[in-house]
């Protein structure tokens, strides 16, 4: 009798109005997968095979523009979800409605729940070292109470797993493959170990029915890999010369193509997809997508993780600031040339169709002033501005502090801050252009301006929300508060004065935060209006889902407009 492993996560849903949605599932044997829609919505897929395991992203369409639709998932004709005894409200499909059908023309809605950074939460009752969970407080909220407000998609901007960093459970699942007192230890080491940090962050209850409900974007970041991944041309290459690192990134990589990467495409991308045609056909594809890995990690710029999804009138790039970096240390840069140019060709496309640019990108565009200038001056030191001691210095310091962000690709940072203010400005600017990002283990806004006044008319904000299940030493709050502050900020130029490094291109201050704690953001998008709402996660003592007398909820931290 076929079962489902993992999922159904519902991914790709239109925002146009054409009706069409995808429904991603791991099944633990081949089957015929299908969702089926109230009113006769529906689709179906064979599942394909990698590395023993079997998946299927479920094409669905025939939905009504404007309409919420149940659906239920069946494998060889038998329903798997949802599970007979579940404690959650069916799981649904929201079709928007097209953007020229909204009654009296007034805009839709639009609301875009954020964050990043989330180790997989303990099983049910046991204690969670670093409280509770942002991602099932969400869940709980919206199982209570049908009418809470609900994110139209969710993005999950990095390390949705944790390699480097796994759970008990997962380390007793490691020990029982081999022997954890070799390298890589208690790290995955390869494709099969990946399933198991997948199985764990994403068959959490909570979790599973809200990912089921609520479409999502995914990108990774380090973690997802390996803490500092692809951090320099250096880091690279000792990296390769590991025994073990091979059969790691190959996996990391396989790993996220299957789970993460092909939910975020649209029906019309999969289908244009030859080797997502080419895995569907093959009996077996763990070979072909173990060669695709391969020259991914070989030559970066040959594979695009990056992409572009349009919500009626918001536009979201998603950009890959990990894999397409090119790390020659004369020529640094966080996009190779040819994402670069697709990402500056998507974000000027049309640009009048759209209201709201949103740039998804895991690492902060905008830090606090102290270590955006930390990071352009050890950028300095590692392209040898003064000399090789301080290259060897810069390049130890660089690896130890992560010093991998934006300002650490200073021509890049520039270029962006370049594409930002082409994008907003003009007859044609949108209302607001948005970069939103993870990473850091705080939530703060920031916004920029363009010196010499030539910014953009556009509203351009930096939103960073981190992280959404994760630790926060205290050591490491204290020294985003002093990157803030004042002093911080004197000493960064100092610094940077040190490494020959000039004033960035744009100045910018903090609006908000720094915030600390398990929480989301929500951007709520209706016509020309934004407005941002964070939430953080934390327990009560009335009895509860949190166990031991206990109940998470989520609070509001902030809430403002982003628009007059």
């Amino acid at each position: 009798m076929t079962g489902l492993r993992v999922g159904p996560l519902l991914r790709y849903v239109d925002g146009e109005g054409a009706g069409t949605a995808t429904v991603w599932v791991e099944a633990d044997r081949p089957a015929g997968a299908e969702v089926r829609c109230a009113g006769g919505a529906g689709g179906t897929s064979r599942t394909f095979h990698v590395a023993g395991h079997h998946y299927a992203l479920i094409p669905v369409t025939g939905l009504t523009p404007g309409t919420e639709t149940p659906y239920e998932v069946f494998l060889d004709g038998r329903r798997v979800w949802p599970p007979e005894d579940s404690r959650f409200p069916p799981s649904t499909i929201r079709s928007p409605a097209a953007p020229s059908s909204e009654a009296g023309g007034r805009p839709g809605e639009l609301r875009v729940a954020f964050g990043s950074c989330r180790w997989a939460s303990p099983p049910h009752g046991e204690p969670d070292p670093v409280g509770p969970d942002a991602l099932d407080t969400l869940a709980t909220r919206l199982a209570a109470d049908p009418a809470a407000p609900r994110p139209d998609v969710l993005l999950l901007l990095g390390d949705q797993v944790y390699a480097d960093e796994t759970s008990k459970a997962t380390r007793r699942r490691l020990a029982a493959r081999r022997d954890l007192s070799e390298a890589p230890g208690a790290e995955v080491a390869d494709y099969e170990e990946y399933t198991h940090l997948y199985d764990e962050s994403w068959t959490d209850p909570d979790v599973r029915w809200l990912l089921s409900t609520v479409p999502s974007c995914m990108i990774f970041d380090d973690h997802d890999l390996i803490d500092d991944w692809n951090t320099s041309a250096s880091w690279l290459a000792e990296m390769r010369e590991l025994p073990w690192w091979q059969e790691r990134v190959l996996g990391g990589l396989m790993s996220y193509w299957v789970y993460q990467h092909l939910g975020n495409l649209s029906p019309a991308e999969l289908a244009a997809d030859e080797l997502y045609a080419a895995v569907r056909a093959a009996p077996d594809a763990t070979e072909l997508l173990r060669a695709f890995a391969a020259e991914a990690d070989r030559e970066p710029a040959g594979v695009r993780w990056s992409y572009r999804r349009d919500f009626g009138r918001t536009r979201l790039l998603m950009v890959d600031s990990r894999a397409a970096r090119v790390l020659d240390e004369r020529r640094r840069a966080m996009l190779d040339e040819d994402e670069a140019r697709w990402v500056r060709e998507q974000a000027l496309a049309d640009r009048g169709a759209y209201d709201h640019l949103l740039i998804g990108t895991s690492l902060p565009w905008l830090l606090p002033p102290f270590i955006h200038d930390v990071e352009a001056w050890d950028a300095a030191l590692c392209r040898g501005e003064r000399g090789p001691r301080w290259a060897r210095f810069g390049e130890r310091l660089r690896r130890a502090a992560d010093l991998e962000h934006w300002a650490a690709f200073p021509d890049s940072f520039e270029e962006l801050a370049a594409l930002i203010a082409e994008a907003g400005g003009g007859d044609e600017a949108p209302a607001t252009v948005c970069v939103l990002s993870g990473d850091v283990h705080h939530a703060y806004v920031a916004e920029p301006s363009w010196r010499g006044g030539t910014g953009p008319g556009a509203r351009v904000l930096q939103l960073t929300c981190s992280p959404v299940h994760n630790s926060v030493p205290a050591v490491i709050r204290l020294g985003f508060r002093f990157g803030w502050s004042r002093a911080g900020r004197w000493l960064g130029r100092a610094v940077a004065r040190h490494g020959r490094v000039g004033k960035p291109g744009v100045s910018w201050r903090r609006t908000g935060g720094p915030w600390f704690g398990n929480q989301l953001m929500t951007l709520t998008l209706r016509g020309r209006t934004a407005g941002l709402t964070l939430e953080r996660a934390r327990t009560t003592d009335d009895d509860g889902p949190a166990g031991d007398g206990q109940r998470a909820e989520l609070v509001v931290v902030t809430e403002r407009a982003l628009t007059p």
